[in-house]
This record gives structure tokens, sequence and C-alpha cells, in this order.
């Protein structure tokens, strides 16, 4: 099988993490479990001015490094790659945080994951002599049996591909969505992922 996985709240604990962020940088303290949009900025009632800051420093080297691995995350990716499936990590993160992402998942014995940043929300400009940055053109040319996601306003993005089964990793803003079709389930964990993949071979 080919396989797309994201990587922020999929592979690492990132709303976690920037919650602290948050806090330490504006004194505004949201739970984890009420980070109820996927949208940062209103999840935790911040101005754009707030956010741009916010979004700088959860882009530096030191603090994508720092993220915590989804308990088992990279087991679960590992396995598929040693039974011979190709697995792709395919955020939405700018290109300018490739080098610490690839360092991230290196670190993590994922030395084997492909990585590509696709430009999902409009953050990057896009940069034609790379490999590994992707505009939804070149996405839409890719095929995918399974896909992990989080975010609901990625969804559309895999309308190309019918026959595409998605495990939404459940998380405080997707899990009272509405998913768009029987293709999607949400899982918890990476076991009942793992599950899902196990079904489909």
């Amino acid at each position: 099988m080919k396989i797309y996985v994201d990587f922020d709240d999929c592979l690492c604990e990132t709303a976690r993490y920037i919650a602290g962020i948050v806090e330490k940088m504006f004194g505004i303290t949201v739970p984890y479990e009420q980070i109820s949009f996927f949208d940062l900025k209103k999840s935790f009632s911040i101005t754009q001015e707030q956010y741009e800051r916010m979004m700088i420093e959860a882009h530096t080297r030191e603090t994508l490094l720092a993220f915590e691995e989804t308990p088992g995350a990279c087991e679960t990716l590992n396995a598929w790659i040693d039974a011979g499936h190709e697995v792709s990590v395919i955020t939405g993160r700018p290109y300018s945080a490739f080098d610490a992402s690839r360092e991230w998942l290196d670190n993590h014995g994922l030395e084997r994951v492909k990585l590509y940043c696709l430009n999902k929300y409009g953050r990057d400009s896009f940069i034609r002599s790379s490999d590994f940055n992707l505009e939804l053109e070149d996405f839409y040319k890719m095929h995918f049996d399974l896909a992990v996601e989080d975010s609901t306003l990625a969804f559309k993005y895999f309308a190309h591909l019918p026959d595409l089964k998605v495990c939404v990793f459940e998380r405080p803003w997707n899990r009272d969505c509405e998913l768009p079709g029987e293709n999607f389930r949400l899982c918890p964990d990476w076991e009942s992922i793992r599950k899902v993949a196990e079904g489909l071979r």
C-alpha cells in the first residue's frame, strides 16, 4: 500500500506543546481538551499579531525537535515499511521547517519515511527546485490507499481518491465533526489505525 501520514498531532503532540507556548508568551491558559478548533487563533482567542508570533516560535528548530511522539506512531510506521508498504509523511508545515522535521523523523527511527511539505493552508511559497515541497497540483498526481490525518480542513484534498481509506486521528477539534463519507473513520490511537490498515491488505 501507499500510505499518507500527517505530521502534527498524528506523529507528534503538537497542540499540547503549542498550548504551553501560548501560556508562556501571552499568559493565556487553554487546557488541551478545550482546544476545540483546528484554527489555533480561534482556539486560544489570540490576535492575528499574537498568532503570527506564536507560529514563528512554533516552527523554530528547537521547538519542532521538542515535540513528543504520539504513542505508537513510529513503531506503526516502521512496521508498515517492514511489511513492504510505502509511507509518506505529508505535512502542512512551511518548507522552512523541512530540515528540522526531517531531523525529528530521523531521531525517532523513521529514516526510511519520505517527507513532503504540502502547501495545504497557503502558508508557504512554492520552491520549484525542491522535490520535497508540493503544491496541490503536485499532490493530486499522487496516489494513496490509506491516509492518517487529524485536520478536517484537509479532508477536501482526498476527493480525487474515492477509494482512499482515511483514519481520522481523534483530537478535541475533530471529535464532533461530521465525517465526509463511509471511507472515513475516527480512530482514537495508533493501535486502532493499525487494525484499519490490516483490514485493507
